[in-house]
């Protein structure tokens, strides 16, 4: 799973990546949570890409409120399409979320809890496949996105059974296109990453409170 990643180098390199004219300001982030705007890549009409501000944790148009987000930070790619919450979305309504990192846990010695950083060895960007959705209640709206999940690699069994699935570049058009609205072209994507450009590096437990946001939480341990 993924419950908190981060987007350290939310620079101009992040427009030439995802094929976007103009990245808007984005501040650094070492320790993004559930429930916070982080900024994910929607194509809209004519193959033209954009960034958006979303809130992490899915809110489809029939919940009676926002609290449905907390349970839907995260999707199992394999049965998103037939989860009430998801299957709209899954069609017509995928996103690509920028990140540097994401964080899992494993259980420490002393009964704490572990935190590991997981990233590219070279520690440049990558993309994770997303849904967002469009909530509103009288004069309120809010935006949200789940993150899709998938079997663990080499790299990451060792610390939990699933992780988040990774899009590659070459695969950014087919997973965004919102008029290929069959699942079945998609579902090949839906993979786990190849774990060679990967590594998981043990950080300080810094991280493990959401509101520490700096270059400490991924401090190796």
């Amino acid at each position: 799973m993924c419950a908190r990643y981060t987007l350290t180098r939310p620079d101009g390199s992040l427009a030439e990546m995802f094929g976007v004219e103009e990245v808007p300001p984005i501040a650094a982030r070492w320790n993004v949570a559930p429930t916070q705007e982080s900024p994910v890549v929607v194509e809209g009409p004519r193959g033209v890409r954009r960034f958006e501000m979303r809130r992490w944790g899915l809110v489809p148009p029939w919940a009676k409120d926002p609290s449905f987000g907390a349970r839907t930070i995260n999707a199992r790619s394999e049965t998103a399409a037939e989860k009430p919450a998801f299957r709209a979305a899954m069609k017509s309504r995928r996103c690509l979320v920028p990140v540097d990192g994401f964080y899992e846990w494993t259980a420490a010695e002393d009964g704490g809890r572990q935190p590991w950083h997981v990233r590219r060895r070279d520690r440049a960007p990558f993309a994770l496949a997303g849904l967002y959705e469009h909530w509103t209640a009288g004069e309120r709206t809010i935006e949200s996105f789940t993150i899709l999940t998938t079997e663990a690699n080499e790299v990451l069994r060792p610390l939990h059974d699933r992780m988040p699935v990774v899009v590659a570049p070459a695969d950014f058009r087919a997973w965004l296109d919102p008029d290929a609205k069959d699942v079945e072209r998609v579902r090949p994507l839906l993979r786990p990453a190849p774990p060679e450009p990967m590594e998981a590096v043990r950080v300080s437990r810094w991280v493990n409170d959401a509101r520490h946001d700096d270059a400490r939480c991924v401090v190796p341990a």
